[in-house]
């Protein structure tokens, strides 16, 4: 909640009936067991398919693509980190004031995508989407609203994409790998980029 606004979870499901609340479970334990055994780059609409017992036809109607089903895979873990920062306890969550909760989302989101780095690289859609995945607009539009509080003329919307791709999970990853950076450095970074704006 900012603001005393109450912001909807990313990745919420409509309701379904039954069988297919079923039928996704089904999936998604199928998928699961995949990341685990082998890997995200196992998950394939067809291996989903094979080892849920289904045509992939199932697989297509009820996620749509490979993306769609590595998002739906993540959802449970997205959802518990959305809740962290809407509803949960300070710093990250209200209770804290504006620039608290900011210094501490870059740092936390960080966290959150390493535990499952495997699977978020893997469901990290193509250009034309990117930005516009529910859970990416949830954290936009949080960390918007926490730049807009702690910077009333600032432009809020501007400066959270600016922030948020500091901790892009497809650039830390290029950054630990590739560059040797550590995590904490990555962190520290954040911090620093926070601090200035706000100082």
């Amino acid at each position: 909640m900012i603001d005393g606004t109450r912001l909807p979870l990313a990745g919420t499901e409509t309701h379904l009936r039954a069988d297919a609340v079923r039928n996704r479970a089904r999936l998604l334990e199928a998928a699961a067991r995949l990341a685990a055994e082998h890997g995200a780059a196992a998950i394939t609409m067809e291996t989903v398919a094979a080892a849920a017992g289904v045509g992939k036809g199932t697989v297509s109607r009820r996620f749509g693509d490979r993306n769609g089903l590595l998002q739906a895979l993540l959802d449970h873990a997205e959802q518990r980190f959305q809740e962290a920062f809407l509803s949960g306890p300070p710093p990250l969550g209200p209770g804290a004031g504006a620039v608290t909760r900011l210094r501490e989302f870059g740092p936390a989101l960080l966290r959150h995508e390493h535990a499952g780095l495997d699977l978020y690289l893997a469901a990290e859609p193509g250009p034309d989407r990117r930005f516009e995945v529910p859970p990416k607009r949830l954290r936009h539009t949080h960390v918007a609203a926490l730049v807009r509080a702690a910077l009333p003329d600032a432009d809020a919307d501007l400066l959270a994409h600016t922030l948020l791709s500091s901790v892009d999970v497809v650039l830390v990853d290029h950054l630990v790998r590739v560059h040797g950076m550590s995590l904490e450095r990555i962190e520290t970074g954040w911090y620093d980029l926070v601090d200035r704006l706000l100082r």
